[in-house]
Formats: structure tokens, sequence, C-alpha cells
């Protein structure tokens, strides 16, 4: 099966043109360390010009308020050309420039503006955009804290939900739409009536699809973010919800879109029809009334003006205030590198107002380096790297488990201590794993054990624990919704499964030392499909292997443990020695030991 959760940023066309880009005139990308920012730490910015245009001097206008950099009074530092490097791929000279915006205490919003003065010339063009106009600079901003993602954050296990696909609630039928793209009838109470079998499977957070009024089943074009979609229940509804999951010590992270809604909306509606409407600005119009910019294109959701001193900025960001307060435990943000990085400083800061102990994770399908730019103002970002890496391992095998480690290893250390990266199988846009497995549930848990082994926290896509698949492809059925099938409820449900994860979610939960535990290889063939590493803290600690091939292995792994040992998930046979342990590993299977 073929399969690119990318989408065109691996080919080799596609990075040889975003790499150019990226070098060609004047160009900051959000480089700035340490990362996150600290207090009391200087910030240092790197920014690079290359092409066509000469640049005699690099600047940065910056504030430590929030305000705009482009107005008088902002504080101003040159950057100081560092090197020049030859970029074999553009064929060009690269400059590298670097400087130093000075210390600043806790609690500061850093807005800031990179700009660069054209030889010969009193020209300022800005970074990105390589505009002359200040209007359309664009602006970076970062939030400077001691605080990163919420404590409870770092040891959650997540339970993905599409609301309108999980159940309609007790007495209630499943309806029977024409398509995968009709409505199904899940509702908030189906949620509800569901909450023992949710905490019986350990995990301990609830991730809500879109749940504002919408015309659609999956809710990412909303007419209406104060109000709960009719179809799914009330606003009463998300209230009892929210109630009763934090009796059970459990949290609610909702889906919200802030890069458009619907053309439904009201405010668009009058924009496109009223030439004097006050709703004109919240719009990114090529020509007024009918070309305007919308989310890849499709005219059904525009995209929003979300630029500094918008009113729909203030606007969306009191959508977000407006459910913390009513208990909603955090945000992940679709489509998160549709705004502006700025926005997002400004969303955060807002967020951590309303409520201090909110998580914000973004959807950033994009390389690391652009994800990990998101330090400075969102908590982290979904970890589609990692995703991808365990699918190409376990569903497809086009990768061996050298490869794997190879990668893992470079990914663990590539990202800044505390930054969240939230990790999963599948999820809602993309093939599930099973399906891409070809039903092969063995490799389903062998990928699941290596997810609930790693520190970050994971995320359970509804079904996925009880062998819900789909039946044709993303690619070669109607899209996305074909990953977006009803749960299995009842006789329908493999239960086998069902036990293995909550087995495993029940021993990563017995385990709060392990998102902060460091991972160490003890074993690793690829000729023979077989991978062990260590996961300790102190003196408790997992011993983890796997056999991915078809044919029974025995692998020997040092273990100085001073007991006995045992293989807590899958039972198999492990041998222990005095400095060693030897683990028989049937075909496609695993151990967990300690």
């Amino acid at each position: 099966m073929s399969e690119n959760l990318f989408g065109p940023q691996l080919k080799p066309e596609y990075r040889r043109e975003t790499h150019q880009r990226n070098l060609s005139g004047l160009k900051h990308l959000g480089r700035i360390t340490p990362l996150p920012p600290q207090p009391g730490q200087p910030l240092r910015l790197t920014a690079t010009t290359s092409g066509l245009i000469p640049f005699e001097e690099v600047c940065c206008r910056y504030t430590w308020d929030g305000t705009s950099p482009l107005t008088e009074g902002a504080a101003t530092i040159r950057l100081t050309p560092l090197e020049t490097r030859w970029d074999e791929l553009s064929w060009d000279y690269v400059q590298v420039w670097q400087g130093e915006i000075p210390a600043a205490g806790p609690g500061v919003l850093l807005r800031y503006a990179v700009a660069g003065r054209v030889a010969g010339s009193a020209r300022w063009v800005f970074a990105e955009t390589q505009t002359t106009d200040p209007q359309a600079a664009t602006l970076f901003a970062a939030w400077i804290d001691h605080n990163g993602p919420p404590a409870w954050s770092r040891g959650a296990v997540l339970y993905h939900i599409m609301l309108d696909r999980f159940s309609p609630g007790r007495g209630r039928a499943w309806k029977s739409p024409e398509n995968v793209h009709g409505f199904f009838g899940g509702t908030l109470q189906g949620v509800i009536d569901n909450l023992d079998y949710i905490q019986s499977l350990g995990v301990d957070t609830l991730w809500l699809s879109p749940l504002f009024a919408s015309p659609t089943h999956h809710g990412y074009d909303a007419t209406d973010l104060y109000r709960v979609e009719p179809r799914l229940g009330t606003s009463q509804d998300l209230e009892t919800l929210i109630s009763l999951a934090h009796q059970r010590e459990m949290r609610i992270v909702l889906d919200f879109v802030a890069n458009h809604w619907s053309n439904r909306h009201p405010t668009f509606r009058d924009a496109q029809t009223n030439p004097a409407s006050p709703y004109r600005d919240w719009y990114l119009w090529r020509a007024w009334p009918d070309d305007y910019e919308s989310f890849f294109d499709v005219r059904s959701m525009p995209k929003l003006n979300l630029r500094y001193g918008s009113p729909v900025r203030t606007y969306l960001i009191e959508c977000a205030r407006h459910w913390l307060a009513r208990g909603v435990d955090g945000f992940r943000l679709d489509h998160a590198d549709g705004p502006e990085q700025d926005f997002w400083a400004d969303f955060r800061r807002a967020c951590r107002q309303a409520n201090p102990e909110c998580w914000l994770f973004g959807e950033v399908v994009k390389p690391p380096p652009v994800q990990r730019a998101y330090a400075g103002s969102l908590h982290g970002n979904l970890d589609f790297m990692l995703a991808r890496a365990l699918r190409e391992t376990f569903a497809f095998e086009r990768w061996d488990v050298a490869q794997f480690e190879a990668f893992l290893a470079a990914h663990e250390r590539f990202f800044p201590p505390g930054f969240s990266r939230p990790a999963f199988l599948d999820n809602h846009d993309m093939n599930r794993f099973l399906f891409a497995a070809g039903g092969d549930t063995s490799a389903l848990r062998l990928a699941a054990l290596v997810l609930f082994t790693l520190p970050a926290p994971p995320i359970l896509y509804y079904g996925t624990e009880v062998g819900l698949s789909q039946h044709r492809s993303i690619q070669n059925g109607l899209g996305f919704d074909e990953a977006r099938l009803p749960m299995l409820w009842g006789a329908d449900q493999d239960g086998d499964l069902l036990a293995y994860f909550r087995k495993l979610i029940g021993l990563r939960r017995a385990h709060p030392w392990l998102p902060a535990a460091q991972r160490r290889v003890l074993h690793l063939d690829a000729g023979q499909g077989t991978y062990a590493y260590r996961q300790e803290s102190g003196d408790a600690f997992f011993l983890v292997a796997l056999n991915r091939s078809k044919q029974p292995r025995n692998i020997e792994v040092p273990c100085e443990t001073g007991k006995s040992v045992y293989d807590r998930l899958y039972g198999n046979s492990v041998l222990v020695r005095e400095q060693s342990v030897e683990i028989h590993l049937p075909p496609r299977s695993g151990a967990l030991i300690f």
C-alpha cells in the first residue's frame, strides 16, 4: 500500500523547492535559542541571506509588552555576519547572521520583526515575505515563562474520539447515511454513557473532535464557536461530560480550529454580501467578494485574517478563554501552521491566564525544524514523524528495526526538553493502522508496545483498541472519512486485542516515572528482526523486546536486576542469568519485562 502522511513534502522536487525557498532572500524561520526561551537568558536569533538581493545590514526590532515592534519605541539590535557558506543545492552563497536580544524576566511576551537593508540604499526588506511594506511584514513572538506544559500532561494517556462516530447513546441506534460522509448519529451523551468503558481502558484524557456548530459531521468548519452543534447535544451535555470526567480524574481536550471556519459563518456571509460589513477585515480577500484565501483552496472553508491587530484574532482568543472558563483542560490546535506563529504566543498567554494548567498542542504536519520552532508559542506538537516511523516499521515493514532505531535516537535528541510530542499510531486523517498492516493484529500490538513505552504522551484513536478498521483506503475511496467508521460495540469487538491494550495502558500508568526515563538500546539485529531497549529512571526500569520476524527468536540482553523478572504483557519465557536475561520471542511478538 502506498501512503504518505506528509503529502508532497517527501517528493524530491518539493524538498528542493522548499530548501531553495527557505534560503532565498532574507529568512529567519523562527530560529531562536534557547528553546523554549527562558527567563533571565538572552535570546539568540539566526537569519540567512542569499539570492539576488545584496544586504548590507540585518536588524531586529522588538518589544517586551506584546505590542507591535514596527511602531515608535521599539528596541533595535543589529545582527552580525557570522559566516558565509556555499549551498550545493541552490548553487549559491548563503550569509549567516546572528544577534542577541537581552534577557527578560518571566511573564514577558516578546514580539519582534527581522529586516535587512539593501546595499547602497535606504530600503528595508522584511524577513520571510521579502516585502518593504511594514503592514505586510511577518511578526514573530515568544512567550517567555518558566512554565512549560502542565505537569499532568507529561503522564497523560489520551483517547481520541470522533464524536459523530463514537456512540449515539444508550438506547439509540446508529443512523444509516448514504455514504461515509454522512451523519452516523454519535453524541456527547454517547460519550457520557460510555465513560465506564473509556475509563476501563486506563486513559485519563479525552480529546474530542470539534463539537461547535457546523454543517458537517467532522466539525472542522464551524459556524459558531460559542455554541455546541445541536446534533451532538447541548452546552449542558458538554458541562455534564466535563464534570463527570473531572470526578473520575480525567481531563477534556477540545479540538480547536483557528485557521478557518465555514463559509456559512454569519460573519463571512455578511462580509461577502455587504460592502460596508464590519467583518471585511476578518478575511483574506484577493478580490472581493468571490476570490478569497481558503484552507487548501477548499472554498467552503475561508481562512481568517489573524495578523497582528486583527479583530478576529481577539475574537478567537476570547472563544478559547470562554471554554477554558467552563472547565475544558486544553486544546488540540488544528492546522496550527496556518496562522502566523506570532498568533500562538498571544493565544498561549491568554489561555494560561484563563487556566494556568491548560495544555496546548498543535497539528503541524511539517518537518522537525518547523515543529520545533513552536517551542516559544505552544507547549508542543503532535508527533507525525514518529507516527510515520512506526507505520513504516511495523505496518508496511519498509523500514527494518535498525532504521527505526537510527530515526528514534536522533528524533529524541532533536527536540528541546519539555516540548510536548503527543504520539499516535493512527488518526482521523490517515488510514487506520490495522488497515495499513493488512489486518495483522500482531503488527498493531508490536507498534503499540513501542508507542506506550516511549516517554511521549500516547494517543489511542477510538476503535483501534477493538480492531476497528475500514473498507477502502482513503486514497482509493471517499477520502479521510473511510478511516472514520462508527465504533464497534459488543460482540463486534476484538476482545483479545482490547484486553491487550488495557493491560499495556495499565502497565504504563502504573509506572509514572516513564515520561522522564532515559532510553538505551540493549540489542539490535536487523537481519533477525529483533530489537530490545531499556527505559530507566533511578532503580526503576522497563525492558522492551521485539521480534518482528515470522520466525521464533531467542535473544540474550544484559540485565542486572538482582531479582526475578517476567514478561508482563505477552507472558513469553524469560530465563534470568547472573548478568543477563534470555528471552524467547515467538514470531511477531514482544515482551515487556521488569
